[in-house]
């Protein structure tokens, strides 16, 4: 192995073709014993200092190592675990880079490994990512084929750096707004606990937050199949939507009900608003729980009164006192409950009538 060939992979600047003589040689001899040994004993004794903890131009390498190196020592040679300081790490890679080049990446592949290096592997590390919506703000989030996902307060979306075959599938939890870019050849599926949304190219919405038994899915333009999961894994196809639908399907009894409509109510979200039409006390709560990340609960007595009403990016408290205004009810914030480890349960508000 050249040290250049070494060089170039430190500075992210290997050809393909280099790239692959890299691994094939970390594969077969970056893990020698006699080099490991050096290499730990070179750290052991190395003299840190008290100026090096800033250093950004080695965390930088550190990281980017890190995200690259997925491998494993040999089957038959027996590893003795090491506990490393990265702040000795960090100063023995520093100063010692020049001469100890081929110990230090060796060292590397050892102790952060976990999985036999492949050169496809190595060139797609993470196969899957993980996008998740804070409570209190959405996210949109651009996917590799031109797809737009808009996500709502605590909703989650995962999928593949690259989609590849003959699906591009994702899996949701909350909700979101796609904008599928077309490809005929690639149908766009969104994949829920219990039902699919399955798609060419269009633009449609779907909630399906895992504590509801109600799923979700209205459609904008183009034409969307819905599939129920079966319990043995099997996929049930169970319509299709049109522009302009609505669809409810009740993961517990299996029920489907579309309409059809005014569905600016069920995108409003997107863009900062709230619309409700006379839409069940219980259901603002739902919503306005999720959307402050707070825990609010109504008494029953007054379950029967509705709203109508759009809000834009209001505040909760100002939105609890025009409600109080609309229908004579009352509410008591209560204040944040302290946990033994330092953190603290979610708000809880209580709305019920008022008697005056």
């Amino acid at each position: 192995m050249e040290k250049e060939t070494i060089i170039k992979f430190w500075g992210n600047r290997c050809t393909g073709t280099e790239l692959t003589e890299f691994i094939q040689w970390a594969e077969k001899n970056a893990l020698d014993e006699e080099i490991l040994d050096f290499a730990y004993n070179d750290w052991k004794t190395f003299y840190v200092g008290d100026n090096l903890e800033n250093d950004k131009k080695f965390r930088d390498l550190f990281d980017k190592i890190q995200q690259r190196i997925d491998n494993k020592a040999p089957a038959n040679k027996v590893a003795t675990p090491r506990q490393i300081n990265l702040r000795q790490v960090t100063a023995w890679l520093t100063r010692s880079a020049a001469i100890l080049l081929l110990p230090v990446l060796a060292f590397l592949f050892y102790t952060l490994a976990t999985k036999d290096i492949k050169t496809e592997v190595y060139a797609n590390l993470t196969d899957s990512l993980e996008i998740i919506a804070p409570i209190g703000s959405r996210t949109i989030v651009q996917l590799s084929d031109g797809t737009e996902v808009h996500l709502n307060y605590g909703s989650s979306i995962k999928y593949p750096q690259k989609f590849s075959g003959d699906m591009r599938e994702v899996s949701l939890s909350g909700e979101g707004f796609f904008e599928v870019a077309h490809n005929p050849k690639q149908p766009f599926i969104v994949k829920t606990a219990k039902l699919n949304i399955k798609a060419l190219g269009t633009s449609f919405n779907v909630m399906a937050y895992p504590e509801k038994d109600e799923i979700e899915a209205t459609l904008v333009n183009g034409k969307v199949a819905l599939e129920k999961n079966d319990t043995d894994g099997k996929t049930i196809a169970i319509g299709s939507m049109l522009p302009g639908q609505h669809v409810s399907y009740n993961t517990s009894t299996g029920d489907v009900y579309f309409s059809k409509g005014d569905i600016e109510k069920y995108l409003a979200w997107k863009d900062g608003k709230l619309i409700f039409e006379d839409t069940p006390i219980a259901q603002v709560a739902e919503k306005l729980s999720r959307m402050f990340n707070v825990d609010i609960e109504v008494s029953d007595d007054i379950k029967d009164y509705m709203y109508t009403v759009t809000l834009i990016d209001d505040p909760l408290f100002q939105i609890l006192d025009l409600m109080s205004i609309a229908t004579p009810i009352q509410y008591t914030a209560l204040p944040r409950k302290k946990l033994p480890d330092g953190t603290f349960l979610k708000q809880k508000i209580i709305i019920y009538k008022d008697l005056k």
